[in-house]
């Protein structure tokens, strides 16, 4: 009996990560809750740039920095896109920049001008509104040479939340299915179930 109610924990760990294999492809991104601001000063690491990663965060009066440092040359991705809600306009735009070293500017990808489609995941079963990308289709198009670069997220107001997609090769080793277990309830939340519409931009 005691063995019994000591293995029912496991099982339904077991069962939860199985459930959540089936619904996660490899297709997917690693899904990664950014719930701090990064300043340049103090950025966000992204380590492994190459695997693939959608972190989640929230403009709150700055941008948002990202660091990439790499030994080799690595095949480089970035996209931007923005949870949608039920029926409710794109309500925040945003824009991305790609920095080297010294923060000079190497790429930029202007969200406000962008003309924002609406995607549906169904991996995750979610909603978004796709905005601009260094590659195509979600997909890496070129390389970049060892160094360190640095990703900022910024818009008009420095304001809303969205989602920062990193890299092309996916990656689900166990350690990141635990974590999910965690971080994707909260994530859902977050941005999806718990959020009303959001009041629109003047210009829409």
């Amino acid at each position: 009996m005691i063995i019994l109610m000591e293995e029912k924990p496991l099982i339904r760990i077991l069962l939860s990560i199985t459930v959540m294999l089936a619904s996660w492809s490899v297709d997917a991104h690693q899904p990664v809750l950014n719930s701090e601001s990064r300043t340049a000063k103090s950025p966000y690491i992204i380590e492994e740039p190459e695997i693939s990663k959608a972190i989640f965060s929230e403009l709150m009066g700055e941008p948002h920095y990202y660091r990439i440092d790499s030994d080799s040359r690595f095949e480089f991705y970035a996209g931007i896109t923005v949870p949608k809600i039920d029926n409710c306009p794109i309500s925040k735009k945003f824009s991305f920049e790609v920095l080297d070293a010294d923060f000079g500017l190497i790429e930029r990808k202007d969200g406000e001008n962008f003309n924002w489609w609406p995607w549906y995941e169904k991996h995750g079963e979610k909603w978004y509104w796709i905005g601009p990308e260094i590659g195509e289709k979600f997909k890496s198009n070129r390389f970049y040479k060892e160094g360190t670069y640095y990703l900022r997220v910024y818009n008009e107001t420095n304001s809303g939340q969205y989602v920062l997609a990193v890299g092309e090769t996916e990656s689900f080793p166990i350690s990141v299915i635990v974590r999910m277990l965690f971080t994707m309830p909260k994530i859902n939340s977050t941005f999806w179930d718990d959020v009303k519409c959001p009041e629109t931009n003047k210009d829409g």
